[in-house]
């Protein structure tokens, strides 16, 4: 990544603050679960459908904790 925040070494820091992150997530998040859902989900046991269901839900759980985090910091006045 090419923002400041991502440039830092602990894990906690970079959570929440990086724009760009959550704009990838997002448009990965967007385009895989309609991918998954018109391509796999009559077979849902296949392979390649689990390892793309896998990944799906890796995208958007990472989103959910950096936007978690995002509102956390934003409430307590870190931001």
């Amino acid at each position: 990544m090419s923002c400041g925040d991502c440039k830092t070494e602990i894990f906690r820091q970079k959570i929440g603050r990086c724009k760009r992150c959550m704009w990838q997530l997002t448009a990965l998040s967007a385009i895989g679960w309609p991918l998954w859902w018109w391509l796999y989900y009559d077979a849902p046991r296949e392979v390649n459908s689990i390892a793309l269901l896998f990944f799906c839900t890796a995208f958007t759980g990472l989103l959910a904790l950096h936007l978690i985090v995002l509102a956390y910091r934003r409430l307590r006045g870190r931001e």
